[in-house]
């Protein structure tokens, strides 16, 4: 009550969540269920930066109750912290693309490490392996696999709180940004492709430290304030100094590969894991050989693994492609070491 000397206090939680989902191609699914291999486990693939995950599916069911149906799992193989809370659902993705027989978890589970949660009884086996029109296209399940990972909960403690100024957003991104699109205040000259740019020698050298060394030592194009930029398309240099000023992220469905060449070259290293990240969302069979070349040769480490571990899981379709044919031809030790994977997933 006002004015009976009664301190005040105001506290807020915030409880995120982050959103992840992995999907999952089983091929030959009849000839696994007919051979009774028991419990399959999907590649490893990790929702925060230290740990890691994988899906499990046994085709005969996990016990005499569930003989009949699809057991299903998800499993925290590592983590760094004591525990995580996830809810999570499953779906059958049709080959069209549908969205089938769903099921969920609507409350949260507390994952340890080796711990897994999941449906015993997913979905009855003849149900999936009978059932018209086309319940398993190409004889191979799609299974795709949400998980919302409950985020620690950030406390906002509120001592006599007193309502302030509302605060602008920032806008350095912007502003810097149009220094960059309008040429103002330049002082080098980047040549692309006989197209000249005009940007600034300290914003460059900030970023990248390919430019700032060229501009620090007795180099022509600090002498010259120009610089020759011979290995680079004019588009994805654009994107890549859209990037450079900014820090946003640009465009990446059409130009990851020969961005994230140029990321490696000037030395952006958060462009290179944007350009990794895009480039493992678009894994396919067809294009899992190239990816696994270009992250080879840009020390991409992370998407090297991932690459790794999707040719691993569709190593028969993989094979069939020309980009790994070519790679037969070039470059034997990836080949050894794409063996080598399978060998050790095997095993």
């Amino acid at each position: 009550m006002a004015g009976d000397g009664t301190v005040q206090r105001w506290d807020r939680t915030q409880i995120t969540l982050q959103n992840f989902s992995y999907m999952w191609t089983i091929s030959n699914f009849h000839s696994i269920v007919e051979e009774r291999l028991g419990s399959l486990r999907s590649p490893t693939f990790s929702i925060e930066a230290n740990d890691k995950w994988c899906l499990t599916v046994i085709p005969n069911g996990l016990d005499e109750v569930s003989a009949d149906y699809l057991s299903v799992y998800l499993v925290l193989l590592s983590c760094l912290k004591s525990h995580v809370w996830e809810k999570f659902q499953f779906w059958i993705i049709s080959d069209k693309g549908e969205k089938k027989q769903t099921r969920r978890r609507t409350t949260a589970f507390r994952f340890v490490r080796g711990l897994d949660y999941g449906f015993k009884e997913y979905i009855l086996r003849d149900f999936l392996m009978s059932h018209a029109p086309r319940p398993l296209p190409q004889d191979q399940i799609n299974l795709l696999c949400m998980v919302s990972m409950i985020k620690d909960s950030l406390s906002i403690p509120d001592q006599n709180r007193k309502t302030g100024s509302q605060v602008p957003r920032c806008t350095l991104a912007d502003e810097l940004g149009e220094l960059w699109e309008n040429s103002r205040f330049t002082d080098c000259c980047l040549v692309v492709s006989g197209q000249e740019f005009q940007a600034h020698k300290a914003i460059l050298a900030a970023r990248s430290p390919v430019f700032r060394a060229m501009f620090q030592h007795d180099m022509e194009e600090s002498r010259k304030n120009r610089i020759e930029i011979p290995d680079l398309e004019p588009q994805v240099f654009k994107a890549m100094m859209g990037f450079i000023y900014t820090g946003t992220a640009p465009d990446l469905d059409s130009m990851a590969d020969a961005l994230l060449a140029a990321a490696d070259k000037y030395g952006l290293e958060r462009l290179k894991v944007m350009c990794e990240d895009a480039l493992f969302r678009d894994l396919s069979e067809e294009n899992a050989a190239h990816s696994l070349f270009l992250a080879d040769l840009h020390s991409s480490g992370q998407l090297k693994t991932q690459a790794l571990d999707f040719i691993t899981a569709h190593a028969f379709e993989v094979c069939e492609t020309s980009d790994w044919k070519i790679m037969e031809g070039s470059y034997p030790r990836l080949v050894a070491e794409a063996y080598g994977s399978l060998l050790g997933y095997l095993t």
